[in-house]
């Protein structure tokens, strides 16, 4: 059932949320190293959900929504405290960039130009480089009544790339109880583009997600090499344990991966099924069923980045807690891995002159 319908009633659990009304607030976080403030801003709806951006990386640090029984909780996982953020982290909720995900070797051939990128992740480049718009401030200004829009300009060469590239997130938090962003990007030399969010979901509030339901609106995957780079191949996911076109915890067929392509865990890049350029599709669907909390993913983009955090291990988090691998799962809404080195993939170059528009979904519900 959607949430408004659950919080027409005086039960409301949390304070503050008897009297909840769409509104954002901003506060200073701290000091970056070059002397500019880091805030956070603070957007509420009418049903007491909360999100917590920082203009650092235009971070999603908190996303805090109620169970079956109206009990809220945060369902990303991070840090308490918004300052750990700055420091050395997997992503957790940031907006990575220039080009979110990998390039094979860090190289891009541009109207018969190759440009070498910054590597991070062994040969290849990942994520938009060393320092990419995840390690950046963003100028930020409220708009409407539960919305920040959040801007960077990117300067020609940074991290390798090419052009000159303003870019801007717009996160809003709507009375329909959805958390929408939307992306815009212009650049003044052609050059590529790949946006995403990496927040890291688990619907549970704590422990793992190995038992949260899932399914992805995706009959298709991109094969990939030994360093995740995809081989150009499309491949079916039936009869493999990357199939979650119908719902299925996310643990049913993880230890199939062990010894295989991906030991541990997903780490896949989905071809979404019937996408089409500039209109919303069905992502995904999650759900946790001890606490009734819900998540449709629904995008403008053409793949999705399904990953289980894998790689986590003894990071400390929120609560007290400890992150190990399942601690939560991230689904990335992009482009596909290294598109600009496969040409069969759909185009990640943006040239002057036009405009960049995607847009992505989370819709939270309790079932």
């Amino acid at each position: 059932m959607k949430l408004f319908a659950l919080f027409v009633s005086a039960i409301l659990i949390g304070a503050g949320n008897h009297h909840a009304r769409a509104e954002v607030k901003r506060e200073t976080v701290t000091r970056a190293a070059g002397g500019e403030t880091v805030d956070v801003f603070i957007l509420t709806n009418p049903h007491g959900l909360e999100a917590r951006v920082l203009t650092w990386g235009a971070t999603l640090i908190k996303m805090s929504v109620p169970d079956r029984a109206g009990k809220f909780a945060d369902v990303t996982i991070g840090f308490d405290d918004p300052k750990r953020y700055l420091g050395s982290h997997p992503f957790f909720g940031s907006i990575p960039g220039r080009y979110a995900n990998r390039i094979a070797k860090g190289k891009i051939a541009l109207d018969g130009q190759t440009f070498s990128l910054a590597t991070n992740n062994g040969p290849n480049h990942l994520h938009g480089g060393v320092r990419g718009f995840d390690k950046r401030i963003w100028k930020a200004e409220p708009v409407g009544d539960a919305g920040v829009r959040f801007s960077y300009e990117s300067a020609d060469g940074e991290e390798g790339y090419p052009g000159a590239l303003k870019v801007a997130v717009t996160y809003r938090l709507t009375a329909q109880d959805e958390l929408r962003l939307d992306y815009e990007a212009t650049t003044d030399k052609p050059t590529v583009l790949n946006l995403t969010n990496h927040t890291y979901w688990n619907l549970a509030g704590a422990g793992d997600v190995l038992d949260h339901a899932l399914r992805l609106n995706a009959s298709k995957f991109t094969v990939f090499d030994r360093d995740l780079i995809p081989t150009g191949e499309v491949r079916a996911v039936a009869g493999t344990p990357l199939d979650f076109t119908k719902t299925k915890r996310v643990g049913q067929d993880i230890a199939a991966l062990k010894g295989a392509d991906l030991p541990g865990g997903y780490d896949n890049n989905y071809v979404i099924d019937s996408a089409k350029p500039g209109a919303l599709t069905l992502a995904a669907e999650l759900r946790d069923p001890s606490s009734g909390r819900a998540l449709r993913v629904l995008t403008t983009e053409p793949g999705v980045q399904f990953y289980t955090a894998n790689g986590l291990k003894d990071v400390p988090g929120k609560g007290g807690q400890t992150y190990g691998p399942h601690a939560g799962l991230c689904l990335e809404t992009q482009h596909f891995p290294d598109s600009p080195n496969h040409p069969e993939f759909p185009s990640t170059v943006l040239r002057p002159g036009e405009t960049f528009h995607s847009t992505t979904v989370f819709e939270f519900s309790v079932k």
